[in-house]
């Protein structure tokens, strides 16, 4: 294989690649906002979480329905809080904590690109191959911890190559605040991103000056050390307000105790190999990317077949590193989840956007056949929109397009006619295109998804049922498992109380003037609930107490 070249510097290395792919999430955020209400129920739990923070004036603590909450540590509802003493109590603030991380890591794979390969423009491409990810896409705009994880993951590895390109002390404290802050942040699995890179340096580390291993060993301890204590300067003085459950908790159920326990899931050790490649969508199915992918390993066997010294590259390492061993350590913990992953997903852009610069303009797929994979999902998604009233009908399923506007199919027929018939010529063009094709695919999932969001996933108008009857002195009940899902919505001010069926008749005697949550198989609307939705193909009540005490069997989930 001839040497590669890089034809990308010159058009990709321009200023305003960075606005661009900035843009491209703002874009991304604002219609998320727009589209589709605080889900539950992780999101309305976690916000929840922020607002009794913010309800006891109690940052230390976390708390969920008026009981200390041990299974995240507390760096996103600290923010949230932050956000609300700076813009005023709101809905929006604490929705756009989460995805500002996921801006802050389309920032340092940026940075950390530019370290690895100075001379390369790989620096420009990596945020639009991981913000062209589909699912990276859908996922950067929720209020969860992955994100925040991925920034922070991050941030230690730049730390890390910086202690290689001789940066010691700088290096080492930020990777120590890295794995401090990434502990605030979802607990030490922040470990499994780190960890392993800093472990197998001699591996990655090379080119120029070798570091002293033993230096290098020792400012890593130091590094640790320092990210526990930054992590222990929150954990002892909460453990000990918090009560002697909640300590073990923090201490132990969150860390080596849930990783124990999480080998019990049913998850085999394949999964995470069986799903990536969906996950990686559109670039798995992007020709020039392929031919890339195979050019390399093709040219890699002749070099080993024909015995061919070749420079090792530290930038490709320190990733396969960083990869393979969270892929490894995810796949054996059998308590498996896709977004466990996204930390990961910063070192596939990496890697990709590395192998594409060094593709010789001849080596490029000719004209529409190298968009015609992601033109021809575009237009079936666009066609599976224009005929969803068939398919829901087929499937019996009507509920599921009701309110989708057909409209939505066509900017997607736009794009993909658009690159079979005027296809992008340059390499970047083409990556800007996909990328900026892909998030509006993503806006357009977000588009046909707020009809059946707004009717069967908004919590909104319930919470704002309750928050009335607290206003008015009413206790409210939750009949059985409880996930703080009204706590912010209706700025509830005293916890949401437990029962279940085997309590409700006696605890509605106590409590006459009470308003009881209940959940359901079938529509109550023959029992007249005071209050009733629908939620995730099931529906929610609200019952009058007084009313229900006469027959409790009404709020059961199933009935005659």
């Amino acid at each position: 294989m001839s040497k590669f070249s890089d034809p990308m510097r010159v058009s990709s290395g321009w200023p305003l690649s960075g606005f661009l792919w900035s843009l491209l999430w703002a874009v991304l955020l604002v219609s998320a906002l727009v589209s589709r209400p605080i889900l539950p129920v992780d999101e309305t739990r976690y916000i929840s979480v922020a607002w009794e923070m913010w309800l006891r004036d109690n940052f230390l603590v976390p708390h969920l329905n008026g009981a200390t909450y041990s299974h995240k540590p507390p760096l996103l509802f600290w923010l949230i809080n932050a956000g609300w003493g700076i813009f005023g109590l709101n809905d929006i603030t604490p929705r756009i904590v989460a995805p500002l991380f996921g801006l802050g890591s389309l920032v340092m794979t940026s940075l950390l690109s530019r370290r690895l390969w100075p001379e390369s423009s790989a620096y420009s491409l990596a945020p639009f191959l991981l913000l062209g990810c589909f699912y990276w896409g859908l996922y950067t705009t929720l209020t969860m911890f992955d994100l925040i994880l991925a920034f922070w993951t991050l941030v230690g590895l730049y730390g890390l190559t910086g202690v290689w390109r001789g940066l010691a002390w700088r290096g080492w404290i930020l990777f120590g605040c890295a794995v401090g802050v990434g502990v605030l942040s979802k607990g030490p699995v922040i470990l499994v991103y780190l960890l392993p890179s800093a472990l197998l340096a001699p591996y990655w580390a090379i080119g120029g000056r070798r570091p002293s291993w033993v230096k290098w060993y020792g400012g890593l301890i130091g590094g640790t050390i320092l990210g526990a204590g930054l992590a222990l300067a929150w954990v002892l003085p909460a453990g000990e307000a918090g009560g002697e459950a909640y300590k073990n908790a923090i201490l132990w159920g969150q860390s080596a105790g849930r990783m124990v326990k999480s080998f019990a899931h049913q998850k085999p050790f394949w999964w995470y190999l069986s799903i990536l490649p969906g996950l990686l969508l559109p670039w798995l199915i992007w020709p020039s990317f392929l031919k890339n992918i195979c050019c390399v390993v093709v040219d890699w066997r002749l070099s080993r077949k024909e015995n061919l010294s070749r420079k090792a590259d530290a930038g490709l390492r320190l990733i396969l590193v960083w990869a393979l061993a969270a892929l490894v350590i995810f796949s054996v913990i059998s308590g498996k989840r896709p977004h466990y992953l996204l930390p990961m997903f910063p070192a596939l852009a990496l890697g990709g956007a590395m192998l594409l610069t060094k593709l010789s303009a001849d080596q490029w797929v000719r004209g529409r056949w190298d968009l015609a994979p992601f033109a021809g999902i575009t237009i079936l998604f666009g066609a599976a929109i224009l005929l969803s009233p068939l398919i829901a009908a087929g499937i019996g399923k009507l509920e599921y397009v009701q309110g989708v506007s057909l409209m939505w199919s066509l900017p997607l027929f736009a794009v993909g006619i658009l690159f079979l018939i005027r296809p992008p010529p340059g390499g970047f063009s083409r990556i800007l295109s996909i990328s900026a094709a892909s998030t509006l695919v993503v806006i357009t999932v977000h588009g046909i998804a707020q009809p059946r969001l707004e009717l069967a996933y908004n919590l909104q108008p319930l919470a704002n049922h309750l928050a009335a009857a607290e206003g008015e002195g009413y206790v409210i009940a939750n009949k059985d498992k409880y996930h703080g899902q009204y706590n912010f919505l209706g700025r509830l001010k005293n916890p949401v109380v437990f029962t279940d069926s085997k309590l409700l008749p006696s605890w509605l005697k106590k409590n006459p003037k009470s308003k009881v949550v209940s959940y359901h198989y079938q529509s109550p609307a023959k029992f007249n609930p005071e209050f009733f939705q629908e939620f995730r193909g099931r529906f929610i009540a609200v019952w009058d107490g007084e009313m229900l005490s006469g027959n409790p069997a009404m709020a059961n989930r199933k009935y005659d």
